[in-house]
């Protein structure tokens, strides 16, 4: 079975297909962004992206990703390893406390902002509602993805 994780083709064997996806994103790709918190697809830690699509990933197993291209937050970051403009952000507004949520907020709002690349504040809460944070109260992470929606109406 082949897929894209971060921009590179991985071939899984065939035996692991029905392997957990989390499992084996961290376990055996030491990707650790991803992480399984609640095991329960509640509160968005696991979340990556899946064909640019927000996708929490505690229960899905390795299969659902055959022939799809996967975004994990190792993956953001630009070829010349500077912070992609959205992760840069999230620093620079103080979006990051404790960082357990942070990996899957940021995939999460970049899933949002390639499709709105003007948001309100009112949409960036919407669209994160499926991501919790127990430290920052949210509002430096709105703060932080309004701030960085302007780097998406360039591409």
């Amino acid at each position: 079975m082949k897929t894209i994780i971060n921009n590179k083709e991985i071939t899984i064997p065939d035996e692991l297909r029905e392997g957990r996806l989390v499992e084996y994103i961290r376990n055996v790709l030491n990707l650790t962004g991803a992480k399984n918190a609640c095991d329960m697809g509640a509160c968005g830690a696991c979340a990556i992206l899946i064909n640019n699509k927000p996708a929490k990933i505690c229960h899905s197993l390795i299969k659902d990703v055959e022939n799809a291209e996967v975004l994990t937050i190792e993956g953001m970051a630009n070829p010349d390893g500077t912070l992609h403009p959205l992760q840069q952000a999230f620093v620079d507004y103080g979006a990051i406390q404790c960082g357990f949520c942070t990996p899957g907020m940021v995939l999460t709002a970049h899933a949002f902002l390639l499709e709105n690349q003007k948001p309100t504040r009112n949409q960036i809460r919407k669209a994160l509602q499926g991501n919790l944070c127990r430290c920052t109260g949210y509002q430096q992470i709105i703060d932080a993805i309004e701030a960085a929606s302007v780097h998406y109406l360039k591409q």
